[in-house]
Protein backbone atom coordinates (compact mmCIF):
# COMPACT_ATOMS: atom_id res chain seq x y z
CA UNK A 1 0.00 0.00 0.00
CA UNK A 2 1.40 3.40 -1.11
CA UNK A 3 1.54 5.64 2.92
CA UNK A 4 0.43 8.79 3.15
CA UNK A 5 4.28 10.33 3.49
CA UNK A 6 5.56 8.28 0.51
CA UNK A 7 2.13 10.24 -1.57
CA UNK A 8 2.82 13.43 -0.31
CA UNK A 9 6.79 13.27 -1.99
CA UNK A 10 4.85 11.95 -4.74
CA UNK A 11 2.67 15.12 -5.16
CA UNK A 12 5.52 17.31 -4.16
CA UNK A 13 7.52 16.11 -7.15
CA UNK A 14 4.96 16.25 -9.83
CA UNK A 15 4.39 19.79 -8.40
CA UNK A 16 8.09 20.74 -8.73
CA UNK A 17 8.26 19.53 -12.05
CA UNK A 18 4.88 21.29 -13.17
CA UNK A 19 6.04 24.26 -12.17
CA UNK A 20 9.60 24.11 -13.34
CA UNK A 21 7.83 23.06 -16.75
CA UNK A 22 5.79 26.11 -16.61
CA UNK A 23 9.01 28.03 -17.29
CA UNK A 24 8.98 26.75 -20.90
CA UNK A 25 6.06 29.33 -21.43
CA UNK A 26 8.13 32.38 -21.61
CA UNK A 27 10.57 32.02 -24.43
CA UNK A 28 7.58 31.32 -26.88
CA UNK A 29 6.03 34.63 -25.25
CA UNK A 30 9.28 36.29 -25.88
CA UNK A 31 8.59 35.28 -29.75
CA UNK A 32 5.28 36.43 -29.91
CA UNK A 33 5.86 39.85 -28.64
CA UNK A 34 8.58 40.53 -31.20
CA UNK A 35 6.36 39.34 -33.91
CA UNK A 36 3.19 41.20 -32.13
CA UNK A 37 1.67 37.96 -31.96
CA UNK A 38 -1.88 37.60 -30.01
CA UNK A 39 -0.95 33.92 -28.88
CA UNK A 40 1.55 35.90 -26.52
CA UNK A 41 -1.75 36.11 -24.45
CA UNK A 42 -2.21 32.18 -24.71
CA UNK A 43 1.03 31.40 -23.35
CA UNK A 44 0.52 33.70 -20.66
CA UNK A 45 -2.00 31.74 -19.34
CA UNK A 46 -0.80 28.61 -20.03
CA UNK A 47 2.27 30.39 -17.24
CA UNK A 48 -0.13 31.46 -14.93
CA UNK A 49 -2.17 28.11 -14.71
CA UNK A 50 0.24 25.59 -14.28
CA UNK A 51 2.85 27.99 -12.15
CA UNK A 52 0.36 28.56 -9.37
CA UNK A 53 -1.42 24.55 -9.42
CA UNK A 54 2.32 23.51 -9.36
CA UNK A 55 3.43 26.53 -7.19
CA UNK A 56 0.31 26.00 -4.62
CA UNK A 57 0.93 21.85 -4.88
CA UNK A 58 4.48 22.10 -4.15
CA UNK A 59 4.20 24.39 -0.93
CA UNK A 60 1.45 22.34 0.44
CA UNK A 61 2.79 19.04 0.12
CA UNK A 62 6.73 19.78 1.50
CA UNK A 63 8.18 16.87 3.32
CA UNK A 64 11.61 16.63 5.42
CA UNK A 65 14.25 14.24 3.71
CA UNK A 66 11.78 11.02 2.91
CA UNK A 67 14.21 8.59 -0.06
CA UNK A 68 12.21 7.55 -3.27
CA UNK A 69 11.45 4.44 -3.70
CA UNK A 70 11.81 2.39 -7.03
CA UNK A 71 7.92 2.73 -7.21
CA UNK A 72 7.60 6.23 -6.77
CA UNK A 73 9.95 7.06 -9.42
CA UNK A 74 7.72 5.17 -11.79
CA UNK A 75 4.18 6.68 -10.67
CA UNK A 76 6.12 10.26 -10.54
CA UNK A 77 7.33 9.57 -14.79
CA UNK A 78 3.67 8.43 -15.45
CA UNK A 79 1.98 11.25 -13.93
CA UNK A 80 3.86 14.05 -14.69
CA UNK A 81 3.94 13.15 -18.63
CA UNK A 82 0.37 13.40 -18.24
CA UNK A 83 0.35 16.24 -16.44
CA UNK A 84 3.26 17.35 -19.13
CA UNK A 85 0.93 16.58 -21.93
CA UNK A 86 -2.52 18.51 -20.74
CA UNK A 87 -0.15 21.36 -20.11
CA UNK A 88 1.53 21.44 -23.22
CA UNK A 89 -1.71 20.69 -24.92
CA UNK A 90 -3.29 24.49 -23.10
CA UNK A 91 -1.79 27.16 -25.09
CA UNK A 92 -2.55 25.71 -28.07
CA UNK A 93 -6.47 24.82 -27.31
CA UNK A 94 -6.67 28.71 -25.95
CA UNK A 95 -5.26 30.15 -28.97
CA UNK A 96 -8.18 31.57 -31.23
CA UNK A 97 -5.68 31.38 -34.27
CA UNK A 98 -5.41 27.86 -34.22
CA UNK A 99 -9.11 27.36 -33.52
CA UNK A 100 -8.66 23.20 -32.89
CA UNK A 101 -10.72 21.04 -30.35
CA UNK A 102 -9.10 19.96 -27.30
CA UNK A 103 -8.33 16.37 -29.14
CA UNK A 104 -6.63 17.71 -31.44
CA UNK A 105 -4.55 20.19 -28.77
CA UNK A 106 -3.56 16.81 -26.89
CA UNK A 107 -2.72 15.12 -29.79
CA UNK A 108 -0.44 17.75 -30.70
CA UNK A 109 1.14 18.52 -27.40
CA UNK A 110 1.79 14.70 -26.72
CA UNK A 111 3.05 13.94 -30.35
CA UNK A 112 5.80 17.70 -29.56
CA UNK A 113 6.67 16.08 -26.31
CA UNK A 114 6.91 12.65 -27.10
CA UNK A 115 9.19 13.62 -30.18
CA UNK A 116 6.83 11.82 -32.33
CA UNK A 117 5.80 14.83 -34.97
CA UNK A 118 2.84 13.78 -35.75
CA UNK A 119 0.97 16.60 -36.76
CA UNK A 120 -3.18 17.65 -36.83
CA UNK A 121 -2.39 20.90 -38.58
CA UNK A 122 -3.51 21.00 -42.10
CA UNK A 123 -2.27 24.37 -42.73
CA UNK A 124 1.70 25.33 -40.88
CA UNK A 125 2.02 27.97 -43.18
CA UNK A 126 -0.84 30.10 -41.77
CA UNK A 127 0.53 29.20 -38.07
CA UNK A 128 1.63 32.15 -35.73
CA UNK A 129 5.03 32.08 -35.35
CA UNK A 130 5.19 31.69 -31.61
CA UNK A 131 3.50 28.60 -31.85
CA UNK A 132 5.53 26.92 -34.60
CA UNK A 133 8.75 28.05 -31.95
CA UNK A 134 6.64 26.36 -29.55
CA UNK A 135 6.23 22.90 -31.13
CA UNK A 136 9.77 22.78 -32.13
CA UNK A 137 10.47 23.59 -28.22
CA UNK A 138 8.28 21.06 -27.12
CA UNK A 139 10.33 18.33 -29.61
CA UNK A 140 13.61 19.92 -27.85
CA UNK A 141 12.43 19.58 -24.35
CA UNK A 142 10.62 15.93 -24.72
CA UNK A 143 13.72 14.89 -26.52
CA UNK A 144 16.00 14.53 -23.31
CA UNK A 145 13.62 14.60 -20.84
CA UNK A 146 12.51 17.20 -18.59
CA UNK A 147 13.09 14.48 -15.48
CA UNK A 148 17.12 14.64 -16.37
CA UNK A 149 16.94 17.83 -16.67
CA UNK A 150 14.95 18.39 -13.31
CA UNK A 151 17.24 15.77 -11.47
CA UNK A 152 19.98 18.02 -11.39
CA UNK A 153 18.20 20.50 -8.97
CA UNK A 154 16.37 17.51 -6.95
CA UNK A 155 19.20 17.85 -4.86
CA UNK A 156 18.07 21.22 -3.86
CA UNK A 157 14.71 19.56 -2.81
CA UNK A 158 16.43 16.77 -0.57
CA UNK A 159 15.01 14.15 -2.76
CA UNK A 160 17.14 11.51 -4.59
CA UNK A 161 16.43 11.71 -7.87
CA UNK A 162 18.21 8.39 -9.04
CA UNK A 163 15.25 6.57 -9.47
CA UNK A 164 13.23 9.22 -11.16
CA UNK A 165 16.55 9.00 -13.27
CA UNK A 166 16.60 4.95 -13.96
CA UNK A 167 12.93 5.76 -14.25
CA UNK A 168 13.33 8.12 -17.60
CA UNK A 169 16.20 7.04 -19.60
CA UNK A 170 15.77 4.25 -21.98
CA UNK A 171 17.32 1.44 -22.61
CA UNK A 172 18.42 -1.61 -20.79
CA UNK A 173 21.57 0.01 -18.84
CA UNK A 174 19.87 2.35 -16.64
CA UNK A 175 21.78 2.31 -14.01
CA UNK A 176 24.62 3.92 -16.06
CA UNK A 177 26.20 6.96 -15.27
CA UNK A 178 28.72 9.69 -17.12
CA UNK A 179 29.75 11.36 -13.57
CA UNK A 180 29.80 10.16 -10.13
CA UNK A 181 27.04 12.39 -9.18
CA UNK A 182 23.78 12.17 -10.85
CA UNK A 183 22.96 16.04 -10.70
CA UNK A 184 26.87 16.22 -13.22
CA UNK A 185 25.27 13.60 -15.14
CA UNK A 186 22.06 15.40 -15.50
CA UNK A 187 24.02 18.54 -16.62
CA UNK A 188 26.59 16.90 -18.84
CA UNK A 189 23.95 15.68 -20.63
CA UNK A 190 22.40 18.49 -21.62
CA UNK A 191 25.02 20.40 -22.64
CA UNK A 192 25.94 17.93 -24.92
CA UNK A 193 22.76 18.22 -26.07
CA UNK A 194 22.51 21.98 -26.21
CA UNK A 195 25.43 22.13 -27.52
CA UNK A 196 24.81 19.35 -31.14
CA UNK A 197 21.25 21.90 -31.02
CA UNK A 198 23.54 25.32 -31.51
CA UNK A 199 25.43 22.93 -34.34
CA UNK A 200 22.46 22.11 -36.12
CA UNK A 201 20.95 25.42 -36.16
CA UNK A 202 23.81 26.93 -37.53
CA UNK A 203 24.17 24.33 -40.28
CA UNK A 204 20.62 24.52 -41.70
CA UNK A 205 21.48 28.82 -41.80
CA UNK A 206 24.78 27.94 -43.72
CA UNK A 207 22.77 25.88 -45.80
CA UNK A 208 19.81 28.41 -46.83
CA UNK A 209 17.14 28.66 -44.27
CA UNK A 210 16.05 31.49 -42.94
CA UNK A 211 17.29 32.15 -39.14
CA UNK A 212 13.46 31.51 -38.06
CA UNK A 213 13.22 28.36 -39.85
CA UNK A 214 17.04 27.11 -39.05
CA UNK A 215 16.17 27.96 -35.34
CA UNK A 216 12.98 25.75 -35.65
CA UNK A 217 14.58 22.94 -37.48
CA UNK A 218 17.52 22.90 -35.47
CA UNK A 219 15.69 22.17 -32.18
CA UNK A 220 13.33 19.41 -33.93
CA UNK A 221 16.25 17.85 -35.84
CA UNK A 222 18.31 17.30 -32.87
CA UNK A 223 15.51 16.05 -30.95
CA UNK A 224 14.29 13.21 -33.76
CA UNK A 225 11.09 15.43 -32.96
CA UNK A 226 10.07 15.99 -36.55
CA UNK A 227 7.83 18.87 -36.67
CA UNK A 228 8.76 21.36 -39.29
CA UNK A 229 7.87 25.16 -40.40
CA UNK A 230 6.57 23.83 -43.35
CA UNK A 231 3.51 21.71 -44.88
CA UNK A 232 6.18 20.07 -47.04
CA UNK A 233 8.68 19.49 -43.93
CA UNK A 234 12.40 20.04 -45.69
CA UNK A 235 10.98 19.61 -48.76
CA UNK A 236 9.78 22.88 -48.89
CA UNK A 237 13.24 24.43 -49.78
CA UNK A 238 14.25 22.15 -52.66
CA UNK A 239 17.55 22.00 -51.32
CA UNK A 240 20.28 19.38 -51.48
CA UNK A 241 22.36 20.89 -48.72
CA UNK A 242 19.27 21.35 -46.39
CA UNK A 243 18.25 17.94 -47.00
CA UNK A 244 22.14 16.60 -46.33
CA UNK A 245 21.97 19.10 -43.15
CA UNK A 246 18.65 17.25 -42.08
CA UNK A 247 20.12 13.67 -42.47
CA UNK A 248 23.56 14.34 -41.04
CA UNK A 249 21.95 15.66 -37.64
CA UNK A 250 19.40 13.14 -37.49
CA UNK A 251 22.04 10.20 -37.26
CA UNK A 252 24.58 12.34 -34.92
CA UNK A 253 21.43 12.97 -32.85
CA UNK A 254 20.65 9.07 -32.93
CA UNK A 255 24.08 7.98 -31.28
CA UNK A 256 24.08 7.49 -27.67
CA UNK A 257 25.15 11.04 -26.15
CA UNK A 258 27.40 9.26 -23.42
CA UNK A 259 29.56 8.73 -26.55
CA UNK A 260 30.22 12.13 -26.88
CA UNK A 261 30.73 13.08 -23.50
CA UNK A 262 33.42 9.91 -22.89
CA UNK A 263 35.01 11.01 -26.91
CA UNK A 264 35.12 14.78 -25.21
CA UNK A 265 36.94 13.83 -21.92
CA UNK A 266 39.08 12.13 -24.17
CA UNK A 267 39.56 14.51 -26.70
CA UNK A 268 39.66 11.29 -28.80
CA UNK A 269 36.68 9.77 -31.32
CA UNK A 270 37.90 6.21 -30.46
CA UNK A 271 34.90 5.87 -28.13
CA UNK A 272 32.74 6.20 -31.30
CA UNK A 273 34.17 3.98 -33.74
CA UNK A 274 34.99 1.26 -31.33
CA UNK A 275 31.59 1.20 -29.79
CA UNK A 276 29.81 -1.98 -31.15
CA UNK A 277 26.53 -0.93 -30.77
CA UNK A 278 27.32 2.73 -33.26
CA UNK A 279 29.04 0.74 -35.37
CA UNK A 280 26.06 -2.01 -35.91
CA UNK A 281 23.66 0.77 -35.79
CA UNK A 282 25.68 2.41 -38.48
CA UNK A 283 25.79 -0.69 -40.89
CA UNK A 284 21.86 -1.82 -40.31
CA UNK A 285 21.47 2.09 -41.57
CA UNK A 286 24.13 1.99 -44.43
CA UNK A 287 21.58 -1.23 -45.82
CA UNK A 288 18.69 0.38 -45.46
CA UNK A 289 19.80 3.47 -47.15
CA UNK A 290 21.23 1.47 -49.93
CA UNK A 291 17.92 -0.28 -50.37
CA UNK A 292 16.00 2.85 -50.42
CA UNK A 293 18.02 5.11 -52.93
CA UNK A 294 18.09 2.16 -55.07
CA UNK A 295 14.64 2.19 -54.96
CA UNK A 296 14.14 5.36 -56.03
CA UNK A 297 16.18 5.27 -58.74
CA UNK A 298 15.00 2.02 -60.00
CA UNK A 299 11.19 3.91 -59.59
CA UNK A 300 12.50 7.18 -62.32
CA UNK A 301 11.30 9.29 -59.92
CA UNK A 302 14.55 10.81 -59.37
CA UNK A 303 17.96 10.89 -61.30
CA UNK A 304 20.64 9.39 -59.19
CA UNK A 305 21.77 13.00 -57.50
CA UNK A 306 18.52 13.42 -56.27
CA UNK A 307 17.99 9.54 -55.44
CA UNK A 308 20.63 9.35 -53.22
CA UNK A 309 19.58 12.54 -51.45
CA UNK A 310 16.26 12.11 -50.81
CA UNK A 311 17.11 7.99 -49.98
CA UNK A 312 19.40 9.89 -47.49
CA UNK A 313 17.24 12.18 -45.32
CA UNK A 314 14.30 9.87 -45.48
CA UNK A 315 16.46 6.61 -44.34
CA UNK A 316 18.12 8.50 -41.83
CA UNK A 317 15.49 10.38 -40.62
CA UNK A 318 12.61 7.25 -40.58
CA UNK A 319 15.13 4.80 -39.13
CA UNK A 320 16.20 7.14 -36.44
CA UNK A 321 12.44 8.39 -35.84
CA UNK A 322 13.00 11.78 -36.59
CA UNK A 323 10.21 12.26 -39.14
CA UNK A 324 11.63 15.27 -41.66
CA UNK A 325 10.55 14.59 -45.05
CA UNK A 326 10.92 15.40 -48.85
CA UNK A 327 7.80 16.78 -50.26
CA UNK A 328 6.62 13.93 -52.06
CA UNK A 329 6.66 11.11 -49.35
CA UNK A 330 3.11 10.89 -49.94
CA UNK A 331 3.58 9.87 -53.17
CA UNK A 332 6.69 7.59 -52.92
CA UNK A 333 6.39 3.47 -53.92
CA UNK A 334 4.11 1.91 -51.12
CA UNK A 335 7.15 -1.22 -50.95
CA UNK A 336 9.63 1.77 -50.08
CA UNK A 337 7.55 3.67 -47.71
CA UNK A 338 7.04 0.04 -45.84
CA UNK A 339 10.42 -0.56 -45.89
CA UNK A 340 10.85 2.97 -44.64
CA UNK A 341 8.04 2.24 -41.74
CA UNK A 342 9.93 -0.82 -40.54
CA UNK A 343 13.29 1.02 -39.73
CA UNK A 344 11.51 2.92 -37.94
CA UNK A 345 10.94 -0.11 -35.11
CA UNK A 346 15.00 -0.03 -35.28
CA UNK A 347 15.67 3.10 -33.88
CA UNK A 348 19.13 4.62 -32.98
CA UNK A 349 21.47 3.85 -30.67
CA UNK A 350 20.39 3.84 -26.72
CA UNK A 351 21.20 6.79 -24.59
CA UNK A 352 19.95 9.00 -27.48
CA UNK A 353 16.92 10.67 -28.24
CA UNK A 354 15.16 8.50 -30.96
CA UNK A 355 12.17 5.94 -30.60
CA UNK A 356 11.82 2.54 -31.63
CA UNK A 357 13.19 -0.64 -30.05
CA UNK A 358 16.90 0.71 -30.29
CA UNK A 359 20.21 -0.81 -32.17
CA UNK A 360 21.58 -2.32 -28.63
CA UNK A 361 18.50 -4.74 -27.87
CA UNK A 362 18.88 -5.82 -31.65
CA UNK A 363 22.48 -6.22 -31.49
CA UNK A 364 21.89 -8.63 -28.09
CA UNK A 365 18.93 -10.20 -29.80
CA UNK A 366 21.14 -11.32 -32.75
CA UNK A 367 23.87 -12.45 -30.53
CA UNK A 368 21.83 -14.32 -28.25
CA UNK A 369 20.61 -16.07 -31.66
CA UNK A 370 23.44 -16.76 -33.24
CA UNK A 371 24.73 -18.55 -29.77
CA UNK A 372 21.67 -20.43 -29.95
CA UNK A 373 22.73 -22.08 -33.60
CA UNK A 374 26.05 -22.71 -32.01
CA UNK A 375 24.73 -24.15 -29.28
CA UNK A 376 22.38 -26.57 -30.96
CA UNK A 377 25.65 -27.81 -33.04
CA UNK A 378 27.87 -28.28 -30.10
CA UNK A 379 25.42 -29.00 -26.87
CA UNK A 380 28.37 -29.56 -24.37
CA UNK A 381 29.87 -25.84 -25.28
CA UNK A 382 29.92 -22.54 -22.99
CA UNK A 383 29.43 -19.59 -24.72
CA UNK A 384 28.78 -16.42 -23.57
CA UNK A 385 27.58 -13.22 -25.05
CA UNK A 386 29.71 -10.14 -25.43
CA UNK A 387 28.97 -6.59 -26.40
CA UNK A 388 32.31 -5.23 -27.23
CA UNK A 389 34.51 -6.91 -24.13
CA UNK A 390 31.63 -6.53 -21.71
CA UNK A 391 29.85 -10.12 -20.99
CA UNK A 392 26.14 -9.78 -21.10
CA UNK A 393 24.27 -10.86 -18.16
CA UNK A 394 20.90 -12.90 -18.18
CA UNK A 395 19.37 -10.86 -16.31
CA UNK A 396 19.66 -8.16 -19.32
CA UNK A 397 19.25 -10.88 -22.25
CA UNK A 398 15.69 -11.76 -20.13
CA UNK A 399 15.17 -7.97 -20.24
CA UNK A 400 15.56 -7.50 -23.50
CA UNK A 401 13.27 -10.42 -24.84
CA UNK A 402 10.77 -8.85 -22.65
CA UNK A 403 10.30 -6.23 -23.82
CA UNK A 404 11.05 -6.99 -27.68
CA UNK A 405 7.61 -9.05 -27.47
CA UNK A 406 5.87 -6.40 -25.64
CA UNK A 407 6.77 -3.71 -27.91
CA UNK A 408 6.00 -6.32 -30.75
CA UNK A 409 2.43 -7.03 -28.69
CA UNK A 410 1.24 -3.81 -28.20
CA UNK A 411 2.19 -2.49 -31.66
CA UNK A 412 -0.02 -5.33 -33.13
CA UNK A 413 -2.55 -4.56 -30.38
CA UNK A 414 -2.60 -0.27 -31.61
CA UNK A 415 -3.00 -1.97 -35.37
CA UNK A 416 -6.18 -4.36 -34.43
CA UNK A 417 -7.83 -1.49 -32.86
CA UNK A 418 -6.98 0.88 -35.58
CA UNK A 419 -8.29 -1.40 -38.05
CA UNK A 420 -11.52 -1.96 -35.77
CA UNK A 421 -12.34 1.82 -35.87
CA UNK A 422 -12.89 1.24 -39.81
CA UNK A 423 -8.95 2.00 -41.26
CA UNK A 424 -7.53 -0.43 -43.56
CA UNK A 425 -4.44 -2.33 -42.65
CA UNK A 426 -1.94 -0.54 -44.55
CA UNK A 427 -3.30 3.21 -42.89
CA UNK A 428 -3.11 1.31 -39.49
CA UNK A 429 0.19 0.11 -39.64
CA UNK A 430 2.22 2.94 -41.12
CA UNK A 431 -0.15 5.17 -38.19
CA UNK A 432 0.90 2.62 -35.03
CA UNK A 433 4.55 2.61 -36.40
CA UNK A 434 4.74 6.51 -36.46
CA UNK A 435 3.27 6.65 -33.03
CA UNK A 436 4.83 3.89 -31.14
CA UNK A 437 8.22 4.97 -32.64
CA UNK A 438 7.82 8.61 -32.46
CA UNK A 439 8.50 8.69 -35.49
CA UNK A 440 5.70 10.89 -36.97
CA UNK A 441 5.40 10.13 -40.45
CA UNK A 442 2.04 7.94 -41.15
CA UNK A 443 1.14 6.05 -44.49
CA UNK A 444 -1.96 5.62 -46.35
CA UNK A 445 -4.71 8.48 -44.94
CA UNK A 446 -1.99 9.82 -42.73
CA UNK A 447 0.55 9.74 -44.96
CA UNK A 448 -0.02 13.81 -45.46
CA UNK A 449 -1.32 14.59 -41.77
CA UNK A 450 -3.14 13.19 -39.03
CA UNK A 451 -5.47 15.27 -38.99
CA UNK A 452 -8.26 12.92 -40.91
CA UNK A 453 -8.04 10.54 -38.13
CA UNK A 454 -11.16 10.40 -35.84
CA UNK A 455 -10.98 12.08 -32.23
CA UNK A 456 -11.00 7.98 -30.55
CA UNK A 457 -8.40 7.65 -33.11
CA UNK A 458 -6.49 10.37 -31.51
CA UNK A 459 -6.84 9.42 -28.27
CA UNK A 460 -6.01 6.21 -28.83
CA UNK A 461 -2.59 7.23 -30.59
CA UNK A 462 -1.91 9.76 -27.91
CA UNK A 463 -1.63 6.84 -25.84
CA UNK A 464 0.40 4.88 -28.29
CA UNK A 465 2.83 8.05 -28.53
CA UNK A 466 3.03 7.57 -24.48
CA UNK A 467 3.51 4.09 -24.70
CA UNK A 468 6.61 4.05 -27.19
CA UNK A 469 8.14 7.16 -25.08
CA UNK A 470 8.16 5.63 -21.99
CA UNK A 471 9.34 2.13 -23.47
CA UNK A 472 6.09 0.34 -22.10
CA UNK A 473 7.18 -0.75 -18.83
CA UNK A 474 6.51 2.34 -16.80
CA UNK A 475 2.84 2.46 -17.52
CA UNK A 476 2.57 -1.66 -17.06
CA UNK A 477 3.98 -1.62 -13.68
CA UNK A 478 1.74 1.42 -12.49
CA UNK A 479 -1.32 -1.51 -13.64
CA UNK A 480 0.07 -4.32 -11.87
CA UNK A 481 -1.85 -4.94 -8.37
CA UNK A 482 2.04 -5.69 -7.32
CA UNK A 483 2.89 -2.47 -7.70
CA UNK A 484 0.01 -1.04 -5.22
CA UNK A 485 0.34 -3.33 -2.77
CA UNK A 486 4.22 -2.91 -2.02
Amino acid sequence: MVNKKQTLVVINLCSFLVLLYSLSMLPPMIIALIYKEKSLFSFFYTLIIASLLGGICWQSSRQKKVQLRTQDGFLIIVLFWIFFSLISALPLWIDDTLNISLTDAVFEGVSGITTTGASVLNDISGVPKSILYYRAQLNFIGGLGVIVLAVAILPLLGIGGTKLYQSEMPGPFKEERLTPRLADTAKSLWSTYMLLGLLCILAFRLAGMPWFDALCHGLSTVSLGGFSTRNESLGFYDSAAVEMVGGIFSILAAVNFTLYFVAAQHRSLKPLYKNPELRFFLLALSIVMALVCIQLFSSKMYDAKDAFVHGFLLTSSMMTDNGLATADYANLPSHTVIILLASSFFGGCVGSTCGGIKALRFLIMYKQSRRELHQMLHPNAVYTIKVGSAPIQDRVLRSVWSFFFLYIFFSCFFIWALNLMGYDLMTSFGTVAACINNMGLGFGETAAGFGTLSSPAKWLMCATMLFGRLEIYPILILCSRTFWRS
